[in-house]
């Protein structure tokens, strides 16, 4: 046997450390601990704060899902407060959704991902004229022509995948130059010799680094959106009752008028472009050869428990504690569904209602082998309305408070608490709205599906006819969540041109209300109140859970979707949704545990310099640092 540390898990946003047992003979990991390594303290940081200013603090969580808990902010302290904000209003919130999926799903699969698949080494062995060829044979083999019921308003694709010989060899000899320089830079620090690059043929490797330089370029045109509606990205601005951006169709300087509502139609149809024509053929041309390479593991958690709080309110709603959320979806994955990977005989789907909110014992945490205490409440697990957050750091188990050498697996060892749905452990994100919708449809539980989940279901059928292999066998593995990222992407291109035409048309109505402000006034609101916003971001279900008293925040809890599936194990519900896809991958060489960073990857973690692997003796083996100022940083 032996242990291995990855510390930090690079490329992601955060600090995430891995620790595996592997046994080197077969590659299986008999044990995994996923471990959050910074505190994010924010609630405390809302303790006593005016509710109408929660979405500016608490959406500095995280610079990179921005915008995901302004907008969970706002529905929380709108559904304590009982505020139903504009059609506009809830329009704009969706868009802005749509365009954050869009936007961040891209940047993951392309600059995230793409290089535990990829290698810009084994690129430089590519024929440029082959590559061309095959260019041209992925966009006609494994393009999926899903579309939603939403007006044409650009005669072509403003991006191609430009497909000639000339413009494969620069890019190679762009990459050879950067490779002979020996400073690899954005492509440093990598197991460049690892079997799995060998899976695909040089000219798809040349094909996609061509691609992840076009990105880098591109997907900063996609959040415009955020820039015009809310001021600026990241962190673009909400207000409590709806949307700070006025509405003119006659004013020039409005901050929303006709010549910059075409810059939002331009940019959310270069989504719908850079999907369809980059990011959906390389996916499904990738997958393919791994998938029949027998590469379908990793799926751990999906196998046995999926969750999900449901998508895009359709027209406004009064509330979430009252149900009415969950009457108003586009996509009706409010729900878990349990034993997906037993097959459909076996699976079964409980759904998400008003009254799973307010009961005390369906939605909560525990701090079991979080460093975090309940005081008096030892061993219970708290609905996060009664959450608490108040630290007790215990350390690692081998090693010092700053040079952690084992953690203590049978103690604490994560920043994060352990959320838990009636008591059992969940994988969260687009693979789970993905399972959930097909689960409901098979067992004729999805009745009429809207637009959106019928589109869903011919994606599912689509890659099942690309891949041979029915959803119950490769949905709930790595390919599998990876592939349904690129699936989510591709609806949300096609959910944000929807809002946006209805926005357009409630507009020509005349109607430009944009806030709601009956209730603006402190003066107005009860005592006490509590309330909680959901919203599905891009990496999955997240809820923000708010109490007001006196017309202050009395305690703010949020469950995000990293939380959900890096949470440390309970003694009784097992190990989280990491811990099982790591223990559910095999690993072919120890030292070089490749596939444990791309299973960790695939669910995108919102948690970033160097590699730090032992043996069972706890001796270093080897050390590869992604930032070379990176010592220099820990050090200060």
């Amino acid at each position: 046997m032996k242990h291995v540390v990855v510390d930090p898990v690079t490329r992601i946003e955060g600090h995430l450390r891995a620790e595996i047992t592997v046994d080197e003979a077969s590659g299986k990991v008999t044990d995994a601990i996923s471990s959050g390594t910074a505190w994010r303290g924010l609630e405390i940081i809302m303790k006593d704060r005016d509710p109408r200013d929660a979405w500016a603090y608490i959406q500095r969580i995280c610079g990179v899902c921005t915008t995901a808990h302004a907008l969970a902010s706002v529905r929380a302290v709108e559904d304590a407060l009982g505020i139903t904000v504009p059609k506009n209003a809830n329009y704009i919130r969706n868009i802005m959704a749509a365009t954050l999926t869009v936007q961040d799903h891209i940047v993951h699969f392309y600059h995230l991902h793409a290089l535990d698949w990829v290698s810009p080494v084994d690129a430089l062995a590519a024929d440029p004229t082959a590559t061309a060829n095959l260019q041209n044979t992925v966009l006609g083999a494994y393009q999926l022509p899903m579309r939603g019921p939403v007006s044409v308003t650009e005669a072509y694709p403003k991006a191609f995948p430009e497909a000639t010989p000339a413009y494969f060899a620069a890019i190679q000899a762009k990459v050879k130059a950067i490779v002979d320089s020996g400073q690899l830079g954005i492509f440093s620090a990598q197991w460049w010799d690892h079997p799995d690059y060998k899976l695909l043929p040089p000219e798809v490797h040349l094909v996609a680094v061509a691609h992840y330089l076009e990105m880098l370029d591109k997907h900063r045109e996609l959040v415009t959106p955020h820039v015009i509606f809310g001021g600026k990205n990241p962190h673009p601005h909400y207000v409590v009752g709806g949307m700070p951006c006025s509405i003119s169709m006659d004013d020039g300087n409005a901050p929303i008028n006709t010549a910059r509502l075409a810059i939002v139609d331009r940019a959310i149809n270069l989504g719908r472009a850079l999907v369809n024509e980059y990011y959906l053929p390389d996916l499904l041309a990738i997958g393919n050869i791994y998938v029949k390479a027998g590469r379908v593991d990793g799926g751990g958690m999906a196998k046995e428990r999926v969750l999900s709080f449901g998508m895009y309110p359709m027209e406004t709603f009064s509330g979430a504690s009252n149900g009415d959320f969950f009457k108003n979806l586009l996509i009706r994955c409010n729900g878990v569904v349990e034993d997906f990977g037993k097959g459909m005989a076996a699976a079964k789907f409980h759904e998400f209602q008003a009254e799973d909110i307010q009961a005390p014992d369906t939605i909560t945490e525990g701090v079991e082998h979080a460093w975090y205490e309940y005081p008096g409440m030892e061993g219970k697990d708290l609905h996060p309305w009664e959450g608490v957050t108040k630290d007790k750091f215990t350390g690692p188990k081998e090693g010092t408070g700053t040079e952690w050498k084992t953690l203590n697996e049978s103690g604490k060892y994560s920043w994060l608490k352990t959320p838990k749905w009636k008591g059992k452990l969940c994988e969260v994100g687009p693979l789970a709205h993905y399972i959930i919708i097909y689960t409901k449809a098979q067992k004729g539980l999805l009745g009429d599906p809207t637009w959106a989940e019928k589109m869903m279901l011919d994606q599912i059928q689509a890659v099942s006819g690309v891949l041979g292999l029915a959803p119950e066998v490769w949905m709930p593995t790595m390919v599998g969540r990876t592939a349904c990222r690129g699936l989510d992407c591709q609806l949300h291109a096609e959910i944000n041109k929807f809002f946006f035409d209805k926005l357009v048309a409630n507009i020509k109505t005349g109607d430009t209300k944009v806030a709601n402000t009956e209730k603006w006034d402190p003066s107005s609101w009860p005592k006490e109140a509590k309330g909680v916003g959901f919203y599905e971001a891009p990496r999955g279900a997240l809820s923000h859970w708010i109490q007001i008293k006196d017309t202050k925040t009395a305690n703010y809890q949020c469950i995000v979707p990293t939380t959900w599936n890096a949470c440390p194990r309970d003694d009784k519900a097992g190990h989280g949704a990491y811990e099982m896809a790591m223990m559910d991958t095999k690993v072919q060489v120890p030292d070089k545990p490749l596939e444990i960073a791309k299973v960790i990857r695939s669910f995108d973690p919102c948690m970033a310099c160097a590699t730090h692997m032992y043996n069972t003796k706890g001796e270093r083996i080897k050390t590869v640092t992604t930032d070379p100022y990176a010592a220099t940083r820990m050090e200060d």
